[in-house]
């Protein structure tokens, strides 16, 4: 079974940094696009970045500049190098992956069971 696991989540004042981490095992085939949502309370969930299997990156506005996708394809893995953390970012955040597994013959959305970010002030 295909599973997406993230880390690196945590308790961080406003202007540090933190580093999320997602990997992706079981019976996978091929991955095309990956990416990072997040959701603050009451709130829909709402795209952070995307990246695709060649790099290519995308950032909501209101990260643009202070966080960083990237990804390792031989290790299945995605980044979000998140710096210059307000407020504002706390929100549980979960990794996104379009993947075709062994015993599909469609690609299929996974995501990640979610990490709590919460910036202070």
């Amino acid at each position: 079974q295909v599973q997406l696991v993230e880390s690196g989540g945590g308790l961080v004042q406003a202007g540090g940094s933190l580093r999320l981490s997602c990997v992706a095992s079981g019976s996978i085939f091929a991955i095309k696009d990956m990416g990072w949502y997040r959701q603050a309370p009451e709130k829909q969930r709402e795209s952070v970045a995307a990246i695709t299997f060649g790099g290519s990156t995308t950032y909501a506005d209101s990260v643009k500049g202070r966080f960083t996708i990237s990804r390792d394809n031989a290790k299945n893995t995605v980044y979000l190098q998140m710096d210059s953390l307000k407020f504002e970012d706390t929100a549980v955040y979960y990794c996104n992956a379009d993947i075709l597994s062994l015993r599909s013959s469609r690609y299929t959305d996974y995501w990640g069971q979610g990490t709590q970010v919460t910036v202070s002030s």
